[in-house]
Formats: C-alpha cells, structure tokens, sequence
C-alpha cells in the first residue's frame, strides 16, 4: 500500500533540513505576491534554496500559486513560471484558470495541483481539472469523512487534504482592516502573519477569537480553533488519501516541526501495524494538545459533521 505524503508549510528556508528529518515529505513554499496564507514568506532565492535542500533529501517542493490574479498581474505570470520550472519545483499550486493557460504556454511539463480552498467538494470537479492538466486536487475543507473517502474512491487525480492548523473561513481582496481604522481616523499598517502580535475578531455570542490580517491579497479571517485528525486517520490512510497537510500558518517553526513527528509517527505507525496505531493514537493527540497555544482549541473541524442536501 503506498503511504500517505506528509506535506508541511514552513516558515523559513532554515525549517527544511530539520523537518526532512522529522519526516516531512513535501513542503509548500512561495511568496505573497502569487501565494494564499503562506506559513512564511520565500522570495526567489529562497524559493530556489528550499528546492535545493528539499531535494538533497529526496523530498518534494511545491510552490504556491494560488492567490486570485486581476489583470495588472497577468502579464507577471509566465515569467515566474518559468522561473518556477527552472529552479526544478516539483509542481504549482494553483487555483486562478490563468496559471493553467500560462503553465501550458511556457512550461507544459510543469505538474499542477489544483486549489480554490472551497470548491474541490467532488470527484467530478476534480477529475475535470484533472482532464485539464492537474495532477493533484486539493479538497475544500468544510466536507465530511464519508465524503473524502467517496471522492478517493472516484477521482482520477491526487486527492490532497488538511489534517491540521487553522482555516479560512473568509478573504476579501479588500483591505477592510485598513478601510475601518481610516473611516476611525486612525492610521494602520498593514499587520501580515510575520508580526509578533496578531489581531483577532472577538465573538462574545459565542466566545471565539478570530485570528485576522491583511497582506497583498486582502483580508483573511481565521477559524477560531485548529484542526487536529491524528486520532482519526484510519479511514483516510485505509482509502489511500494521496496527501495529508499540515498548516503552519501562524505558528511558530518548533510548533510544526513537533506536530509534524507526531504526524510522521502515526502515518508510519499505521503502515507498518494498524493495530500499533490504534493503541498510540490518543498518546500521539494528547502530546499535540499539550504543546496547543492557550488561545487554540484543537477540533476535528468538519470531518464529522453531518451532510445536509
């Protein structure tokens, strides 16, 4: 049975090396510029410095392009791609149809993942990205167990899934923090994922805390608590999921190199004896809860909800 990848998100080129030995298969890189909520950010050396790490370990990169591209950025894609292809990444992340038209003008052998965040909710979709030249499908986040499974059973291409870290639960390409301190009379700067303190939304209905920035692609709004499915894995490893992803956004680099071992033990663990991981996984759970910031909640986010037609 092939085994799951494990793909992280890291903060800086400095995590490669450190999370290839803690088991990380593949990483996500990129810059804001073409890139949704990257764990850090990775101009063009970096972006080639990580490529070159990764793969002196025998391990994937791929490079982040899926912001929503208005037309002053059009003309900027092909050259980036290019450079992409030439620093040997191992496929684009992509969400906009203009990265598929340009890829297949300057580089046709590029591999392709496609992700829209919350529109890859079945196996249809998917496989018609598929026939338009995407390896990989990335699935929306606020779909069930039962439907992950069914849509590995039916896809032609990868299936790809977030296991843990925190969701979008909203983007505008608006600058709304900015727009409110403006109308306040106030001046702000806009506050990216790189800062020391992050800004929340405060519920006080339902007593949540919302991690919210701004960077180049608009307003982001964060889900109150993170995913965690390390106690859950059993019927995605038993499907053949292609991809499991850790998000490391608004984490620290000790964070997800912790999280990524415990997640590396239990996809190993249940290779080698599922029995063995069903008697470690609320061990593994706990380790994870014990390193949780104080403001994060760990939850099973929409593995288990039910689906309403």
């Amino acid at each position: 049975m092939k085994k799951s990848e494990l793909l992280v998100t890291p903060l800086t080129v400095n995590d490669i090396l450190p999370l290839c030995e803690a088991g990380a298969d593949a990483f996500v890189v990129g810059e804001q510029r073409y890139g949704l909520r990257l764990a850090g950010e990775f101009n063009r050396e970096d972006v080639q410095k990580a490529i070159e790490l990764a793969h002196s370990k025998g391990k994937k990169v791929y490079v982040a392009m899926n912001a929503i591209f208005h037309n002053e950025k059009i003309e900027e894609l092909g050259e980036y791609i290019q450079f992409v292809s030439a620093s040997k990444a191992d496929a684009i992340i992509f969400g906009d149809p203009a990265v598929l038209m340009t890829a297949r003008e300057v580089a046709p052998d590029m591999k392709l993942h496609w992700s829209t965040e919350t529109t890859g909710t079945n196996w249809y979709t998917c496989n018609y990205w598929g026939r338009k030249g995407a390896k990989r499908a990335v699935l929306a986040r606020e779909i069930n167990m039962d439907a992950i499974v069914e849509m590995k059973e039916n896809a032609e291409v990868e299936i790809e899934v977030q296991v843990h870290g925190m969701s979008c639960m909203f983007q505008s390409k608006r600058s709304l923090l900015g727009n409110y301190y403006e109308y306040q009379g106030k001046v702000m700067e806009i506050e990216n994922r790189n800062m020391q303190e992050n800004m929340f939304l405060h519920d006080k209905e339902r007593e949540n805390k919302y991690p919210i920035f701004e960077d180049e692609n608009g307003t982001h709004i964060m889900s109150p608590n993170d995913i965690c499915i390390i106690d859950e894995l059993q019927e995605m490893l038993e499907a053949g999921v292609d991809s499991f992803k850790i998000d490391g956004i608004l984490k620290s680099s000790e964070y997800i190199l912790a999280v990524t071992k415990a997640y590396r033990e239990a996809i190993d663990l249940f290779s080698e004896d599922p029995d063995a991981y069903e008697d470690k996984k609320d061990e593994l759970l706990a380790a994870i809860e014990e390193i949780q910031p104080a403001n994060r909640s760990l939850d099973t986010g929409f593995y288990f909800k039910e689906t309403v037609y």
